[in-house]
């Protein structure tokens, strides 16, 4: 920076963009919490249908979003120009008061241009007088002292201006359309990240010389920016896409066998790696655009270990994959690497998967935990299970989703699949527990059906289970028990089985059998058992306390309306118990104690469920209109959230066998009992909490006669839709 720049640079205009800045960042947050409160909630809340469905919603959404990053930047621009200007400021006060000192001990300070300026000495009369010349020698360090301080101060400030333009710079470039979402509070924070990057980045081009101290010190500092947009961005950059796949190759190869606390340390890396590329994927400027294009590119290319003895190195999409297990990637980046991975994996055929990507890798181990990266599909699968969009574009080809669904027969890749599956089909991201639930459009209510399909098939669907699917495919059971309930009750039925579902009928009809055959497969599973099981009790809970709140829901008498569920509940289980029962499904259960510890497991995940809503009822207006499940043990949600704890705790049945609620299967009519206690209490705990006066003894008969006839019910449907023994 020029000294007179500094000195006489006009810093008020700077001061009143800071103020625009500012009041466009209120603004905006006025407009953000208009757009969530008002216009994404009022959407969320619609009865959508056919195209509004899925895209009004979607755009809604997106565009409530945008508003929220908008306000984000205007804030985070107005922080860095606020703070900066406040530095420049400070550096100004500190050159004019070095150059008044310097002016004192008559010296005068001149800018030289570009960037250089002087410290000379005024001419005085007595210096000449001087024999012992020791007054210019003084004058001559004076003079360096001033040279040194004033450099000082304009380097600080010199810094303080770039740093400033580039975080600037980085931030705007972030969204090519559209506004990205960092958040900073002042230059300084913004400058550190940008600097972070670059010093990591320069330890990953020399992988060989980090220590076991160097991988601790990356590691901390990864973990404290792995969410920030600039250090992504610029570490990203900096090491380069081909840098980064060749620095974890290198790294897998250097720790090889590590254990211990080296073990743990490269872990840490691999989940900080990877979770910082995921938000470095979400920068659309022209740098980072190029760098994923460039990484799709090197998905074939042969990764070499300096020092590997091996013939054969890593494949880049092995090592891409290898760092997809934690971490949201952007969806347009998923796409585009999904699609050349899928047109390779499916033009292998299914038992061809094994040879392409397995056979003759045996040295590659890109994994520090469990698996060894060899199969890059396995990775994508979990990217692609943090980033529901992604997913849902992944699977909607029914082509590509028997193909891959075909493939675990002779591929390790089932629970990864099952994730991202789930994902796609719910629209919640694996390990998210989000305030509500989305509804299910269209577009994922086809998926599912796809799916049921497969699973459906006579030849082979049913393997599948025992692939490490079983347990997401009963995860996807429970979501979707709206529109299995409707399926199995038949046409004109939302009115008992309610859901904001965007294809409520999706199952109806022609796919009935695939969805009996479905819940049947997958009670062989003990964790899709369980997921069947609590998705059901949920269901069944959400149903009754949201009818007997509200009378206007169901236009016919409420002991209608409770038959109805009870008999639902018991055509589920039903079909669950019976198929348990049947000798075929019965030898692939491991035994009961599998399904118990899988019951238990999946009780806090299913109250999670609850919580978010899991069927997306509507509650009536005078409970306050907001999704069934908000608040599970004091309000809406309550009877379910009784019905979970029943479950997890294996509450005794009365007048029953001493076994736990659901703790046992070897008995069919025990688990029928099962069932017609806990919705029996369920009908009890709604009709309390909303003081429905009706008789319990009539009620308990109802709901009784209701379930066994469902139960029996079930029975027919299975041998309608399959060979039993």
């Amino acid at each position: 920076m020029d000294l007179d720049a500094l000195r006489y640079g006009n810093l008020a205009e700077l001061g009143e963009a800071i103020t625009d800045w500012e009041q466009m960042a209120k603004k905006l947050a006025e407009l953000g919490k208009n757009a969530e409160d008002n216009l994404k909630a009022k959407a969320e809340k619609a009865r959508w249908a056919g195209v509004n469905a899925t895209v009004s919603r979607e755009f809604i959404a997106k565009t409530a979003a945008e508003f929220t990053d908008a306000h984000a930047e205007a804030n985070s621009i107005a922080n860095i120009l606020s703070d900066t200007r406040g530095e420049l400021i400070s550096y100004r006060t500190q050159l004019n008061d070095a150059i008044k000192r310097a002016t004192d001990q008559h010296l005068t300070v001149m800018d030289t241009g570009n960037g250089t300026f002087s410290v000379v000495g005024n001419t005085r009369p007595d210096w000449a007088s001087d024999p012992s010349g020791k007054t210019g020698a003084t004058d001559q360090k004076v003079v360096d002292a001033f040279c040194k301080e004033i450099q000082g101060i304009l380097a600080k400030a010199t810094e303080s201006d770039k740093t400033a333009a580039q975080a600037l710079r980085l931030l705007v470039d972030q969204a090519k359309y559209g506004f990205a979402d960092s958040s900073y509070a002042d230059r300084d924070e913004a400058a550190k990240a940008i600097a972070a990057a670059e010093g990591l980045a320069r330890m990953g081009k020399d992988p060989a010389g980090m220590s076991l101290n160097d991988i601790a010190a990356f590691n901390r500092t990864m973990e404290k920016y792995h969410d920030d947009p600039l250090f992504a961005e610029q570490f990203a950059k900096r090491l380069g896409a081909k840098g980064t796949l060749q620095f974890w190759t290198e790294m897998t190869h250097s720790h090889a066998g590590a254990q211990g606390a080296e073990l743990e340390a490269m872990k840490d890396m691999q989940t900080n790696l990877g979770l910082t590329l995921a938000t470095a994927s979400f920068s659309e400027s022209d740098a980072m655009r190029d760098w994923k294009k460039d990484l799709i590119a090197e998905s074939n290319t042969s990764f070499k270990a300096t020092g590997s003895m091996s013939p054969f190195g890593a494949l880049g999409s092995q090592v891409i994959s290898s760092l997809m297990h934690r971490g949201q990637f952007d969806t347009e980046f998923l796409d585009g690497y999904r699609e050349k991975l899928f047109k390779a994996d499916k033009a292998a055929g299914g038992s061809g998967a094994n040879d392409l990507w397995v056979k003759g890798y045996d040295a590659v181990d890109l994994v520090f935990g469990d698996g060894n990266g060899r199969d890059p599909l396995a990775g994508l699968f979990d990217g692609l299970s943090h980033n529901p969009e992604a997913a849902e574009h992944a699977f909607e080809s029914k082509s590509d989703l028997d193909h891959l669904l075909g493939t675990t027969r002779y591929m390790d890749r089932g629970e990864s699949l099952g994730r991202a599956l789930e994902s796609a089909v719910t629209g919640i991201a694996a390990g998210d527990t989000p305030s509500t639930a989305p509804p299910h459009s269209a577009a994922q209510a086809e998926i599912m059906a796809n799916i049921m399909n497969a699973v459906a098939r006579p030849d082979s669907g049913e393997e599948l289970v025992t692939k490490g699917l079983g347990e997401s495919f009963g995860d996807m059971a429970a979501a979707y028990m709206p529109e299995i309930s409707q399926a199995l009750a038949g046409p004109s039925s939302d009115s008992v089985f309610l859901t904001n579902s965007g294809a409520p009928d999706a199952f109806q009809g022609e796919r009935v059998p695939d969805v009996v055959r479905f819940l049947s497969a997958t009670a062989a599973d003990p964790a899709g058992r369980a997921g069947i099981i609590y998705g059901e009790s949920i269901y069944t809970g959400s149903l009754l306390e949201s009818h007997l709140s509200d009378s206007s829901l169901f236009d016919g008498p409420r002991e209608q309306v409770i038959e109805n569920i009870g008999r639902n509940a018991g055509i589920v289980e039903g079909l669950v118990g019976h198929s348990v029962a049947d000798g075929d499904v019965k030898a692939a259960v491991a035994g009961e104690k599998d399904y118990n510890d899988a019951l238990k497991a999946k009780g806090d995940f299913a109250k999670s469920w609850a919580a978010i809503g899991l069927a997306g009822l509507k509650l009536p207006e005078h409970l306050g209109g907001e999704v069934m499940g908000s608040v599970v043990g004091g309000g809406a949600g309550a009877v379910a959230g009784a019905a979970i704890d029943r479950l997890i705790e294996g509450q005794q049945m009365k007048g029953a066998k001493d076994e736990g609620l659901y703790m046992s299967a070897k008995d069919l009519y025990a688990m029928r009992d099962s069932v017609n206690q806990q919705t029996q209490w369920s009908t009890e705990d709604a009709l309390a909490r909303h003081h429905v006066d009706l008789p319990k003894d009539g009620t308990d008969a109802l709901v009784r006669n209701a379930v066994n006839a469902g139960w029996d019910a079930s029975s027919e449907y299975l041998s309608s839709t399959k060979e039993r023994p």
